[in-house]
């Protein structure tokens, strides 16, 4: 028999000395490893077993979460903190923010306890979280001591509070965005430092040319008099804000005055912008490159580790014998189906030797992050019921057109036609009557799919367009049925309902966009951007909350709101005469103010739409001082000129991969293992409704006495790769370096990996390098 044989060849193989097998201890050491290349954690750990179980539980789920739960709750004090949108007593706030802080210092004993300690103290995120803990008492004391003696003070270091966001390890992937506005802040320096010579070397032409012909501005202010009065207009017209009321005052004097603001916004505002995007975008794919590579090694340096501790010789080779495979990839993944550890097995012991060659080793971090998914196939219940009814050729018939892509095209061309009728007058008897008949048409639809595939199949979890068609279908249903019993009472037409059933209508057309495969690909992209999108939101609350901060603490209390029905010469100037006749006075603006958290930040987002952020400027430097207004072009320059800049250079590579990249070497594996199992679906075959029970078993190797086997064994169970729009940008772009080392290559030491930079060589890729 086959199995008895490699059972023996097996036992041959085995070392002879039971001391040369790895421990358990080993075991959870490698699984260290393998867990950290998984999940491209960089922490440098201790490898007493102590210290291995304790590194364990510093990464477990609810640890993270409790870590994630007081920066949470420590951000979030601002609002209950004065100026505060909840106000809560000092006392209150001041035991919450001490709680937060002995979350935060235990957590970062429980690193120091995991690592060596020339490490902890060399590692800068440290050393940041300590200071900030001391900082925050020391303000907390010094707050504390004044507000009992009724002096008011400064919260100054709650500006300080999203350091604990960024430099917790879990928190790995906004560090490394702001390592890239970091690094990109030296080259655009420079461009920076020309553009600000040019805007000023205009405002000394504005000077000279119309600071001595008595114009006057639309609000009978003099004309470009004053030269940082000037500067700022100009670095307004920039974003085109103040475009064209800037302009006019000249332009209305001399119509060549006019070629004097169109050559500085060609100049400024196209070259000027432009250049600034393609420094950004060129540095930060070059230290996104380095990042990568970064990651892509040290990887390889986690594995190399796990292997080298399980690994025994067997005759001139270091292997890692099957039971031990099996038991680690049994800690790192224990959730793992026994079917899906077999596969992954068949794939990692290609010759069926019993063992695992450090090649094939290497790879087991990328088959974890593999998502295979096992499909149970079963007959449709109608099928055991009534078997020569659901067999007869009619229903085979309804069966077959179901089944088949024109099928699919017919509905999407209703769904079109009844987006039409949406946009005609409701009130037309005959388009009322003619969405009846869409939405009997769309239960047909739902009926003959769930006469065709099985009910559990189709409502399969992760078969999330089925689940939205049929709950748009029912709840449009239910919401057209109330509106027509409605109506037929006669005693009042509910238009909040109808706007439900016109919205539900809407978003059938979802479905047409995800039918279309352009449409498709623009979609999978966006999927794959949103995790880095998220992390780029992380990098934009950060900033938001430093400013917001910030901004309470200078401008708090300045602007007032009051209700529009308030009659008293204060409203109209928002509680603050110094606004009387400006034009944030005019425009209403009084709730666009500093007075809370929420409130600030609903300020910052308008200042980074740029429309109308110089009127915003003006008023807050009314009411205090005309160097208010630099917080406000310090805001401008840190999030439109470099985050966005670095979100757009994000953006803009991510498309670029996300059409370049085939499937990665790790995939096409697996994908063709499970096809010579013979146990393997397509993803096509999962797309508009092709559900799994349509597989031809005799087309995948399931014939003769091997498929009568093999059919017995699977017991109905087929594989798949998990779709590949769930792969996030740095994986991909991992994956693209990856395939670049040589699988021999071992990489560079620790210590050199960890010091890389973007203008050390690294192996050539000309997929990453051209991928713009």
């Amino acid at each position: 028999m086959p199995w008895a044989g490699r059972a023996a060849r097996v036992s041959r193989l085995r070392p002879q000395s039971p001391e040369d097998l790895p421990t358990r201890e080993d075991l959870l050491l490698a699984a260290a490893y393998v867990l950290d290349a998984q999940y491209n954690r960089n922490v440098p750990f201790e490898t007493s077993p102590q210290a291995i179980r304790l590194y364990y539980f510093y990464n477990h789920w609810t640890t993270q979460v409790a870590t994630y739960f007081f920066i949470c709750v420590d951000l979030a004090l601002a609002l209950f903190e004065e100026p505060a949108l909840f106000p809560l007593p000092f006392l209150a706030t001041s035991i919450a923010e001490i709680l937060c802080l002995t979350a935060f210092f235990g957590r970062l004993i429980h690193f120091a306890k995991i690592t060596p300690q020339m490490v902890f103290w060399k590692d800068t995120k440290n050393i940041c979280i300590m200071v900030t803990i001391v900082l925050t008492l020391i303000d907390l004391i010094i707050y504390g001591s004044l507000e009992s003696i009724n002096v008011r003070s400064i919260r100054w270091s709650r500006a300080l509070r999203p350091v604990f966001l960024i430099n917790f390890p879990e928190s790995r992937q906004i560090r490394r965005a702001f390592r890239s506005l970091r690094n990109t802040l030296p080259d655009i320096l420079y461009v920076f430092l020309l553009f600000m010579f040019s805007v000023l070397m205009f405002s000394l032409m504005a000077l000279k040319l119309f600071g001595d012909r008595g114009l006057k501005t639309a609000e009978g202010s003099p004309y470009f008099e004053n030269i940082l009065e000037i500067a700022f207009e100009l670095y307004v017209l920039v974003t085109t804000a103040n475009s064209p009321d800037v302009m006019m005052p000249a332009y209305d004097f001399n119509w060549w005055y006019s070629l004097y603001f169109i050559i500085y916004i060609i100049i400024n505002t196209y070259i000027f912008m432009s250049v600034f995007l393609a420094v950004v975008y060129n540095n930060y794919r070059k230290h996104l490159k380095n990042e990568i590579r970064k990651l892509a090694y040290l990887k390889r340096h986690k594995m190399i580790a796990a292997f080298n501790v399980l690994k025994v010789k067997v005759g001139t080779d270091f292997v890692v014998e099957e039971a031990q495979w099996r038991r680690l990839a049994q800690v790192v993944a224990p959730d793992m189906s026994s079917a899906h550890l077999e596969l992954l097995l068949r794939i990692s012991d290609e010759g069926q030797k019993g063992h695992v060659d450090k090649m094939n080793f290497l790879r087991l971090a990328d088959l974890l992050n593999i998502h295979v998914v096992t499909i149970s196939i079963k007959r449709h219940p109608l099928e055991a019921w009534m078997p020569r009814v659901y067999q007869s050729s009619a229903s085979l018939l309804v069966q077959k057109m179901v089944r088949h892509r024109i099928f699919v095209w017919v509905f999407d061309v209703i769904i079109l036609i009844n987006a039409i009728f949406i946009a005609l007058d409701e009130k037309n008897s005959l388009i009322s009557y003619a969405e009846w008949l869409f939405l009997s048409l769309y239960i047909i639809e739902i009926l003959l799919k769930l006469y065709t595939y099985d009910p559990k199949a189709y409502f399969e979890r992760k078969q999330f367009w089925n689940w939205f068609d049929t709950l748009i279908i029912i709840a449009a249903l239910v919401a057209t049925v109330a509106n027509a019993t409605i109506q037929s009472a006669r005693e009042y037409n509910s238009q909040q309902i109808l706007d439900i059933v016109l919205i539900l209508r809407i978003l059938r057309l979802l479905r047409v966009i995800v039918s279309i495969r352009r449409f498709r690909v623009i979609v999978t992209t966006l999927i794959n951007i949103g995790p880095a999108m998220l992390t780029f939101g992380g990098l934009v609350f950060v900033v938001y909350y430093v400013f917001a901060i910030v901004g309470m603490e200078v401008f708090h209390g300045k602007v007032q709101f009051f209700d529009p029905n308030f009659t008293a010469p204060d409203a109209l100037v928002c509680g603050n005469p110094a606004l009387q006749g400006s034009a944030f006075a005019r425009g209403r603006y009084c709730k666009n103010n500093f007075n809370d958290l929420a409130s600030a930040f609903t300020v910052l987002t308008e200042l980074t739409v740029v429309n109308q952020w110089h009127v915003l400027a003006n008023g807050f430097a009314l009411v205090t001082h005309q160097a208010a207004k630099l917080y406000f072009i310090l805001f401008h320059i840190v999030v439109v000129i470099l985050i966005v800049n670095i979100f757009i250079a994000f953006v803009l590579e991510a498309f670029f991969v996300a059409y370049s990249l085939e499937k990665s070497e790790v995939e096409t594996a697996i994908e063709k293992k499970i096809q010579e199992l013979g146990v393997g679906i397509q993803e096509e075959e999962l797309q508009d409704g092709k559900l799994t029970d349509d597989v031809d078993t005799k087309d995948r190797g399931l014939h003769g006495d091997d498929g009568d086997n093999k059919r017995k064994a699977l017991k109905g169970l087929y594989c798949r790769i998990a779709s590949k729009k769930y792969r996030t940008v740095d994986a991909l772009l991992q994956q693209m370096f990856e395939s670049e080392i040589a699988p021999e290559d071992e990489g560079p030491a620790l210590d050199e990996i960890l010091n890389f930079s973007p203008s050390d060589m690294c192996p050539k890729n000309p997929n990453f390098e051209n991928s713009a």
